[in-house]
């Protein structure tokens, strides 16, 4: 027997005694796949994941721990505590076929558990570490002899790939399928109304301020008056977060001087308009696609949710964003890597960022970044779909 498994041997030895008191879990109902995720944004990239699977098999049933939010598609239930007696418990019971892990800290007893009781495991998003685990420091190094019991681990790049063949996860059972990202598919957009404006705009450069915020309104009329002494046919579409914040828009236009038309109120834009002016978000996947560049609102001053950047990214726009950026972090690291995004500060990095990027060929570039990460993303969601409707069919197929 290795080191390793003597490690991991030794780790359950030690979880072994009686759950403490009020650290028992309900019984689930059984699942078909189980999902489960240690942080946030790795929670979230698994719940949209979740959508995409039932929409395409309603007929699983899903169950998640950890982190992933709950939902209609989804049973969710409270992680056991990390006790071999619980965690047996808990596997047999939701006796899952296919199990998804996603996130860098490892439960050992809960991962053997599901593993002995035959789920066929996946590590979603391995970044190469390092790993953690709960277990006593006198310990020798769990993570190898835990990576062990994953049938497939999928690496985000080919460093993360060399890194987990480092700590003993062979070639065989590894992909690298890139990151799982918290992308929503795209909305579908008219193909007439994008052709009809398409046509009026052509020839004019656009860019989009798209969920901006009342206090913020200022500042991008502000850095769209100065990108205006550089390129006197922009067009700004701006598009606040809420109906309530579009009067600080259009106030913010007048304010600046700046020549606007309202679209809901039936208003085209001509030659001399300088800003289009909408009152809400229901049209924005309209606006991204005709849109070369995007600034994404309620990310230069704190506060506010924000966007998804992969929404923009996936239409086929550029995209720049403020230091605020709060729950879609790890979404921005990713475009920001690959030439996708570029973070400005204030009005005056805004606006030189925007004279800059204009130009087609600097916007296209980083669009076509963008679209790329949002491929890979997709690509891995399409095969691990793909992946666990071959699993569950054929355990279905072998069951007497």
């Amino acid at each position: 027997m290795t080191r390793r498994s003597l490690s991991l041997k030794a780790y359950l030895a030690l979880t072994g005694g009686p759950v403490v008191r009020g650290g028992s879990v309900p019984a689930p109902d059984g699942a078909d796949v189980w999902m489960h995720a240690e942080t946030t944004e790795a929670g979230r990239a698994l719940a949209r994941f979740a959508a995409r699977l039932s929409a395409q098999r309603p007929d699983l049933r899903l169950a998640a721990t950890g982190t992933v939010p709950a939902s209609d598609d989804i049973a969710h239930w409270a992680t056991p505590p990390e006790r071999r007696g619980a965690c047996d418990a808990f596997a047999r019971a939701l006796s899952p076929g296919v199990g998804l892990w996603c996130g860098a800290p490892l439960r050992p007893a809960l991962l053997d558990s599901f593993h002995r009781q035959g789920t066929r495991l996946q590590l979603l998003d391995a970044d190469g570490g390092p790993w953690h685990t709960p277990s006593p420091g006198w310990l020798p190094d769990l993570a190898p002899a835990t990576l062990a019991l994953f049938d497939m681990v999928h690496a985000v790049d080919e460093s993360a790939a060399r890194q987990l063949r480092r700590t003993g996860v062979e070639t065989g059972r590894m992909r690298v399928s890139g990151p799982l990202h918290d992308a929503a598919p795209p909305q579908d957009v008219a193909d007439a109304d994008h052709d009809t404006l398409a046509a009026r705009l052509a020839g004019r450069p656009v860019w989009l301020a798209a969920g901006l915020c009342a206090d913020e309104a200022q500042s991008v009329m502000h850095a769209h008056r100065a990108a205006l002494r550089m390129a006197h046919r922009l067009l700004l579409i701006a598009v606040p977060a809420t109906e309530a914040d579009a009067m600080a828009l259009a106030a913010a236009a007048a304010a600046e001087g700046l020549r606007s038309c309202a679209w809901d109120a039936g208003e085209t834009p001509d030659e001399n308009t300088q800003v289009l002016l909408t009152e809400g978000p229901e049209m924005l996947a309209l606006w991204y696609r005709l849109a070369p560049l995007t600034f994404l609102g309620g990310s230069l001053t704190p506060g506010h949710p924000g966007l998804d950047p992969y929404t923009p990214a996936s239409l086929g726009s550029a995209i720049l964003y403020g230091p605020q950026v709060g729950p879609h972090l790890a979404a921005y690291r990713a475009l920001v890597e690959a030439g996708a995004a570029r973070i400005v500060r204030d009005a005056e990095s805004l606006s030189a960022a925007v004279s800059h990027l204009i130009a087609p060929d600097q916007a296209a570039t980083m669009a076509h970044a963008g679209w790329s990460v949002v491929s890979a993303g997709a690509a891995l969601v399409d095969g691990v779909i793909a992946d666990i409707t071959a699993t569950l069919d054929t355990q279905k197929k072998d069951s007497p």
